[in-house]
């Protein structure tokens, strides 16, 4: 017989999904679309609020815009295809489609964690050094660190790309996933995987372990100085301008060691399967329609800022 040693045996993939009857994939369709549209408005909404507002216009907020550009991406990449898939009497995708779109889920979330390190970063300057915030974070280093945020998270995601894409998937054309998970894949390969767990340890894990510890450091630091501040007042408006981001960084990561770093033993099972994909959905679709909710909810200067554009534009109906 004779082994196939490219993924040309395969042309393309099938997703297994959540359910197979009609009128529940109506109803996910439903949910999902509406998760959809309610994250690209929220987070396209902050983008334009920062971008008109005068009183955004400071690195805190420069970052926020990015993160917000940075799900409604990360979104699109999973939930238009999911969409159209609810739809489709075959869930199919084809072999070029699954490699891009492992690429950008991969991609695009390592970006989120080193962005969120920056905008850690960002916050530990402004309450430990305050007198040389304009200075650390000038203009140029803010752009450099969300490039380099972006760089770092495209080429660690071209290095597993690579490497998946060229074993053989002669197992089965079936994803057990919603979208083209890395995990998903490597358990339809007939080639030898050592080389490719390999690298989702010594290179994923080393990512996701430094982004956390760098986030941690940060706050570490910030929580020193935060003790050191003699008034209550003074304490609580310091710490408030780190909480969102904090919650921000906890839903993510949480979501990611959760869905990506278990224990192996937890594989495998029907109702295990359902979880993976259950959390797969919070984590590409309701995630990036969070952080809008928590930067907007939590945010006194984004209030005020969305107040100012309100009475703007009820004057301009009104006059």
């Amino acid at each position: 017989m004779r082994k196939e040693n490219s993924t040309t045996a395969i042309k393309g993939f099938v997703f297994v999904g959540l359910t197979n009857n009609p009128a529940q994939q109506i109803f996910l369709f439903l949910a999902f679309l509406s998760f959809y549209i309610m994250t690209l408005v929220g987070n396209l909404g902050m983008i334009a609020l920062i971008r008109v507002s005068p009183r955004l216009h400071t690195p805190m907020y420069f970052f926020l815009s990015n993160l917000s550009l940075l799900d409604v991406c990360f979104s699109s990449v999973v939930a238009t295809k999911s969409l159209v898939n609810l739809l489709a009497d075959k869930k199919s995708i084809s072999l070029i489609g699954c490699a891009m779109q492992m690429y950008f889920v991969i991609g695009l979330g390592s970006t989120e964690c080193f962005l969120l390190v920056a905008m850690a970063y960002d916050r530990y300057v402004a309450i430990c050094k305050p007198l040389l915030y304009l200075v650390l974070m000038s203009p140029r280093v803010c752009t450099f660190l969300v490039v380099g945020s972006y760089v770092l998270g495209l080429l660690h995601s071209l290095v597993h790309t690579v490497f998946t894409f060229r074993l053989s998937f002669c197992h089965s054309n079936k994803i057990n996933h919603l979208y083209c998970d890395i995990t998903a894949l490597l358990s339809l390969s007939c080639s030898d995987i050592y080389l490719n767990e390999l690298l989702i340890f010594y290179v994923a894990g080393p990512v996701e372990a430094t982004t956390i510890l760098s986030v941690m450091v940060s706050y570490m630091y910030i929580l020193t100085n935060i003790v050191r501040i003699s008034s209550s007042a003074g304490r609580l408006k310091a710490f408030s301008t780190c909480t969102s981001h904090l919650i921000a960084v906890t839903i993510f990561h949480g979501a990611i060691l959760i869905l990506h770093f278990r224990p192996k033993s937890s594989n495998g099972s029907p109702t295990q399967d359902v979880c993976d994909k259950v959390l797969a959905v919070f984590y590409t679709i309701v995630i990036p329609l969070l952080n809008p909710l928590i930067y907007s909810l939590r945010n006194k200067e984004v209030k005020d800022a969305l107040e100012v554009i309100q009475r703007k534009v009820w004057g301009k109906m009104f006059s």
